[in-house]
């Protein structure tokens, strides 16, 4: 569950990779060219971006390297069909990448990397997640409230896991669009409400307070701990 950009201009390849991921329930954006995805990394953040080295307009290791210049933390996951030798290699990480991989390659293998990058930052991509009653496993998909489970749609489980990654923290619409919803997606603050509102209707208890607290015009924070 997590929010990638794939850099790579092979639409077949591009094509197979989105599928698989979107497939594993992550939020995907595609970018074709490197001068495109340092624009859209100005705008939007990710948790992985996979950056293959042969760009049009400018090569991988240019759009990494301006990258870490300007100050962006997220890990970069670099593809190259080149055979890889160390000094190559070496090259690729000391420009700030966070690993390799050359291609082909089997997708399974692709999410064993975003898997290990994921857990390099925080630790929390894969880890269960507890708040009050709510217990939600991100590995398994699953969201059970007093031990019983609570079926949720895709968007409202990332928007959920979202909330439990960063408890206590107030964001507005526009910030929860930017870190649930794929750039590209017909999206609009009205669509954060209509998802919210149903998250509490299957997440909250009658007589309590809501597990998504409203700040007006402000925005939404998820409440760990139920207050008076």
């Amino acid at each position: 569950m997590a929010k990638l950009l794939i850099v790579e201009d092979e639409k077949e390849a591009v094509d197979s990779i989105k599928d698989w991921l979107v497939g594993e329930k992550h939020t995907v954006d595609v970018i074709d060219n490197g001068p495109e995805a340092l624009d859209r990394l100005k705008l939007y953040s990710y948790d992985v971006i996979i950056l293959d080295l042969q760009l049009p307009g400018l090569d991988g290791l240019s759009v990494c390297r301006e990258y870490r210049n300007r100050g962006g933390n997220t890990p970069v996951l670099i593809l190259t069909g080149k055979e890889l030798t160390p000094q190559a290699k070496g090259v690729g990480l000391d420009t700030g990448a966070d690993d390799y991989m050359t291609k082909p390659f089997h997708p399974s293998e692709l999410s064993a990397r975003i898997r290990a990058l994921l857990r390099r930052p925080a630790g929390t991509a894969a880890t269960i997640l507890k708040a009050r009653d709510l217990v939600l496993d991100p590995k398994k998909r699953s969201l059970t409230k007093n031990r019983e489970e609570i079926h949720l749609e895709p968007r409202e489980f990332q928007l959920l896991h979202f909330f439990m990654r960063h408890p206590d923290q107030v964001f507005s619409s526009e910030t929860l669009l930017d870190r649930v919803w794929a750039s590209e997606s017909d999206s609009s603050p009205d669509a954060v409400r209509v998802h919210i509102a149903n998250l509490r209707r299957k997440i909250d208890t009658s007589g309590h307070r809501s597990f998504i607290r409203t700040i007006h015009r402000v925005g939404y924070s998820f409440e760990s701990e139920e207050t008076q």
